[in-house]
């Protein structure tokens, strides 16, 4: 987002569907100023961007023409709206009082009706007065009550709809519940009204389910801190806690802000986070995460962010604007439904009117045309696709996978290549000690403990990866005297009073040592993309010690199990040099491999890939890949746990440094993407049959209402699996059709 770009957000409580949306965004699009919207119906919030020049108050009232209630929320606001989630999932079931009781009011005024009918007839066909030649009874009142009941938030929607010319479910039901009372079938009317409340309760509960999965992340955070001031401990709210202040965790506790180890050892559950699922070992200068959980030692930590900039709250806030973003199948439903639904009206006025015209009861055609309103009511195909997608983004953020919108996740079930970036990703980023090589009778153990005890004072990174594969050996680097570096060839030392050096081909043949033999194994080793630190006196050479970026050890499952989703194409780029390109994709099966790239070369390899007319995902660090992972038709970055750039950077962001998320998130695009299309289907082909029926006179108001109610919770249980979603559920996907 452009800096230049401001936001407001406000908390519209009455505004929870694409509806009640389109009547707002009628009114504030059109104001000069506004640059987008982008509505949480999770939260019940409406985000404006606009440039500056609009006052929150401005705003506020163009919302508030609509007839929508609007209460700014500024970041002081945060703890509030967190508590409201709270709040609200602990009453989840009884959600929205008014709404609740007017459909329980309506209901048992429906079986007063039937029983005044049925069982007291003589009270209930008391005549209370006449209008236009219809008797009104005692039944038809409380069955009017009945309707009103259990319809007000539904006339008041329609109202506002019909005035604001914005044609929607609600417009629809308003009229065809009219209707049914203007012929005089109030029993139908009162049904529609109380089964379309039903039915709206029914989809607030199902899919409660899928919010309360987005806020429980809320809850993985404490609310409290233990820290240390003027020597005692004190128990603080987190937003009162400063960067830089000594926090104390307990064995079993919650951490609650990002910071480092300062003191202690302990093992800690980052799972909340990164959805890593084996504890990690936490040592004094480690990094710690809000959220995740201390299991044994005690932790003394340095705060290294205030609450709303941790790992987490970004993670929560960047799930939550996901959802606002809307997915290419969500913008052709609403594009859909803006035309379907006018047409609807005009086509069921048709039925009504030109019948009569040839003479045919007006009454009955009608009545076919109250019943085609509200089985044409969209409310399944509008909401077959933001729930999906809802439940997808709470399951792979469930499991440290952040994907920042819907038109990502469809991208990611469909793609057909992905592009990888070596070092990092395919690879542990870092130089390990794959084998030494003892040369003229030498030991192997005592090669790599000369090699250790000269690069023990070494600052090269080569040293580092000597001195922790002698650790993983067992061999004690015995104390030196005489330490040199020598700058670009390696280092000089004493070893129990003899010189030894450890360091390139080159060296050695500078101090005149017979390097012959050690050449075969060099070319050998350089070709494979090894680098090689020799290990001899000034007499002679003892050995070599053979040093490797190594594959990471799941990598070669993880391509694996991508190419059985369907993945037909891995290419690999990265800036090392020939040998070390063709020998790691040898080894991981890539189909294609490019050497020597700048950061500009990744970006045209990646273009070069997309002009195939190939749907290709980027990997990679989410920082020195950002122009390729912008390029591409999904950037993903792996291992951003408190890594801002890399949030900010990618399309999705792998929370833990684990290529085996790469193919739970393919999948669980594949997936989504064949439940999103499932969801239309079925919606369209429920539609179809009960218009038909409609038109042939066999179906009636209570029963489009019920064939209604059955498609929006059939695609709302149909997305909600995903809820539950496991790689193994998955299928191959290879389709490149567009919905």
């Amino acid at each position: 987002m452009n800096s230049e770009h401001f936001r407001i957000t406000f908390v519209i409580r009455a505004m929870d569907c694409p509806d009640e949306l389109r009547i707002i965004e009628t009114e504030l699009r059109p104001i000069p100023g506004v640059l987008d919207l982008r509505a949480n119906f999770i939260e019940h919030t409406l985000t404006v961007i606009h440039d500056g020049t609009l006052e929150p108050a401005g705003i506020r009232k163009a919302i508030e023409q609509t007839g929508f209630a609007a209460v700014p929320r500024d970041e002081a606001g945060e703890a509030q709206v967190r508590e409201r989630a709270e709040e609200r999932a602990a009453a989840r079931w009884w959600p929205r009082n008014g709404r609740v009781l007017g459909m329980v009011l309506s209901g048992a005024l429906l079986l007063v009706a039937a029983a005044t009918y049925f069982i007291l007839p003589a009270i209930g066909g008391t005549v209370l007065l006449s209008v236009l030649g219809a008797k009104w009874t005692v039944t038809d009142a409380v069955l009017l009550l009945a309707a009103l009941a259990g319809g007000l938030k539904l006339f008041r929607s329609g109202i506002r709809s019909a005035v604001k010319r914005s044609a929607d479910m609600n417009l629809l039901m308003t009229v065809a519940v009219i209707g049914a009372v203007a012929v005089h079938e109030l029993f139908e009317g009162a049904s529609v009204v109380f089964l379309f409340a039903l039915a709206q309760w029914l989809e607030t509960r199902s899919i409660s389910r899928a919010r309360d999965s987005i806020r429980r992340l809320l809850d993985l955070s404490p609310r409290e801190a233990v820290v240390v001031r003027e020597g005692k401990e004190e128990r603080v709210p987190v937003e009162r806690v400063a960067v830089g202040e000594m926090l104390v965790i307990k064995p079993g506790e919650k951490i609650p802000l990002d910071g480092a180890v300062v003191d202690g050892a302990s093992d800690v559950d980052e799972s909340p986070v990164t959805g890593e699922s084996m504890p990690v070992e936490k040592q004094p200068g480690d990094r710690v995460f809000a959220g995740s959980l201390n299991q044994h030692g005690s932790l003394t930590i340095a705060a290294g962010k205030e609450w709303k900039d941790t790992a987490l709250a970004k993670v929560i806030h960047l799930v939550e604007e996901a959802q606002s973003r809307r997915a290419p199948s969500q913008q052709f439903v609403d594009r859909f439904a803006r035309y379907y639904t006018p047409s609807v009206l005009v086509i069921a006025g048709l039925i009504a009117v030109v019948p009569a015209l040839f003479g045919l009861p007006f009454g009955v055609w009608f009545y076919k045309a109250l019943v085609l309103l509200v089985i044409a009511c969209p409310c399944a195909l509008v909401i077959s696709t933001p729930v999906t997608i809802i439940c997808a983004l709470a399951r792979a953020a469930h499991d440290g996978v952040l994907i920042k919108g819907g038109s990502h996740l469809e991208n990611i079930g469909k793609l057909d290549t992905i592009i990888f970036d070596k070092t990092g990703t395919l690879t542990q980023g870092k130089p390990e000690v794959v084998d030494v090589l003892p040369l003229n009778g030498a030991d192997p153990r005592e090669v790599l403990r000369v090699a250790a005890a000269v690069e023990s004072r070494s600052e090269h990174h080569l040293a580092r990866a000597v001195l922790r594969r002698a650790a993983e050996e067992g061999v004690q680097p015995p104390p030196i005297a005489n330490f040199a570096a020598l700058p670009g060839r390696g280092a000089r030392a004493e070893v129990d009073g003899s010189v030894y050096y450890a360091g390139s081909l080159r060296l050695f043949r500078e101090i005149c040592v017979d390097v012959s033999s050690a050449e075969p194994m060099l070319l050998k080793q350089e070709s494979e993309g090894k680098a090689v630190v020799l290990v001899g006196t000034p007499d002679r050479l003892l050995g070599a010690v053979v040093l490797a970026d190594v594959i990471r050890p799941n990598a070669a499952d993880a391509l694996h199990k991508l190419r059985e989703l369907g993945i037909d194409d891995f290419v690999m780029l990265t800036g090392d040099n020939e040998g070390t390109a063709k020998a790691i994709a040898g080894q991981l099966g890539m189909d294609h491999y490019h050497a020597g790239l700048l950061p500009e070369d990744k970006v045209h390899e990646v273009n070069e890939t997309l002009d195939e007319r190939k749907r290709a995902a980027m990997v990679g660090d989410g920082v020195n890949d950002a122009p390729a992972l912008a390029a591409s038709t999904v950037g993903i970055a792996m291992g951003t746990a408190g890594t801002d750039a890399a949030l900010e950077t990618a399309d999705v962001a792998l929370m833990a440094d684990d290529l085996e998320k790469l193919p739970f998130t393919v999948s669980l695009g594949r997936r989504t993407v064949a439940i999103i299309r499932q969801n239309i289907g079925l919606s369209l082909v429920i539609k179809l049959a009960f218009i038909v029926l409609a038109v042939a006179g066999t179906a009636t108001l209570w029963s489009a209402v019920v064939a209604d109610m059955g498609a929006s919770l059939l695609v709302i249980f149909n997305g909600m699996r995903l809820l539950n979603f496991h790689e193994k559920h998955s299928v191959p996907c290879r389709t490149r059709g567009r919905i």
